[in-house]
């Protein structure tokens, strides 16, 4: 499969997928990712869910078994997995260089 297709990744999208590298539900994904960006982005619930199906579509991540009923649990696929990494790898070739012009 051609992950690069899925590059780049949008900021939002980069934390909701960093942050379902461990099962989570919508609510704590929310803060996972305030969390992860210190307060410098904040996810209203209508962009989570919207960002969720486009990745339940896009098979990068996939519904889990949850104990409570009432919420929906995400995690990443193996997929996703391997599109977060190239992420990763794509954005630290962005910063070595970069670093020498600063």
């Amino acid at each position: 499969m051609n992950f690069n297709k899925f590059l780049p990744l949008t900021e939002t999208t980069f934390y909701i997928m960093l942050s379902l590298v461990k099962p989570s539900h919508g609510y704590a994904i929310m803060q996972n990712v305030e969390l992860l960006s210190e307060n410098k982005v904040k996810v209203a619930a209508g962009t989570l869910y919207g960002a969720i199906e486009k990745l339940l579509k896009q098979k990068l991540i996939r519904s889990v078994e949850s104990e409570d009923k009432r919420r929906k649990v995400y995690v990443l696929t193996d997929e996703g997995k391997e599109v977060l990494k190239l992420e990763t790898v794509r954005m630290r070739h962005l910063v070595n260089i970069s670093q020498d012009v600063f």
